[in-house]
């Protein structure tokens, strides 16, 4: 009997099953994911902990610290589980302000994989993300065509997109097999009126539709979601979980793709979050905590 109190407990990205919690590495460098954490012991402890708790899917990208991520990883966990999927992202880069900013020609891109595979300790990368963000003498299929083809030279095993809409995703379907997209998508809903295929409720679908899992960045709201007098917190005395739990099980129930990656530089914050998978909610429950977009 599945742990998962909703959907299935395992999803495949590719060749690869994964448990439909995973573990985000952005929290693990110092503020501002910038520099080294305050008490490396504890960022090992964290990850260490991610396996022992069943978590085989972590996502990180080398310019979160910049590089910091990827080092804690490889010297937590190297040499890796045989089931441990490590997910990371291409397309951004910190500046010195600690500004992000896109890094999405082809050769930047490929400077990034090099990157990636250095830091983490990989021959090849096992799922990388494009994180798409707008850049005016890029254009989206150029991307795209850079990452098939470092996936054609065997420096990526998979490909994934991040920060696209469900026009984007379509036309990248077209091209090549998609295993991912990371979305942001939580509780907190949206701001105004947006065009109908940037909805991500309209990229939920399209993964939905093709079998494609869908992980959700940000799926506690950077923590205003999860704070004692938050929108969560009367909700979550009903159901007996916390406000951290209730976000992460209402994305559990939303959807079968869902897969979250909630991310957290404390073992106590990491054995809560996994507590999220037993909280069951009705259907009812599922559309009343829906936020309005």
């Amino acid at each position: 009997m599945s742990r998962f109190a909703h959907g299935p407990e395992t999803l495949q990205l590719g060749d690869f099953s994964v448990q439909r919690l995973g573990f985000g590495a952005m929290r693990l460098p110092g503020k501002d994911v910038w520099g080294e954490p305050d008490d490396p012991v504890a960022a090992h402890a964290v990850l260490r902990r991610a396996v022992e708790l069943g978590i085989n899917l972590i996502d990180t990208a080398w310019y979160y610290g910049p590089h910091v991520a990827n080092r804690l990883i490889a010297e937590a966990l190297h040499p890796y589980p045989s089931d441990l999927v490590i997910a990371t992202k291409l397309g951004g880069r910190r500046l010195p302000d600690k500004s992000w900013a896109p890094y999405l020609k082809p050769d930047e891109l490929r400077a990034g994989a090099e990157e990636d595979l250095r830091g983490l300790k990989l021959e090849q990368l096992p799922v990388v993300h494009l994180r798409w963000m707008d850049q005016p003498d890029v254009t989206f299929g150029e991307a795209l065509d850079a990452m098939i083809a470092l996936a054609q030279e065997g420096k990526i095993r998979h490909l994934a997109l991040s920060n696209v809409n469900a026009l984007q995703l379509e036309h990248a379907l077209t091209r090549t097999p998609i295993v991912a997209v990371q979305n942001l998508f939580n509780l907190g809903g949206g701001g105004g009126p947006i065009p109908v295929a940037d909805r991500p409720e309209a990229v939920l679908a399209a993964c939905e539709a093709h079998g494609i899992a869908f992980l959700p960045f940000f799926p506690l709201a950077i923590g205003t979601l999860t704070a004692a007098s938050g929108a969560l917190a009367a909700a979550a005395q009903r159901y007996n979980c916390t406000p951290a739990q209730l976000a992460i099980a209402w994305l559990l129930a939303r959807s079968p793709v869902m897969l979250p990656i909630p991310g957290t530089s404390k073992v106590a914050h990491l054995d809560e979050n996994m507590g999220a998978v037993r909280v069951v909610l009705d259907p009812t429950a599922i559309a009343e905590l829906a936020p309005n977009r």
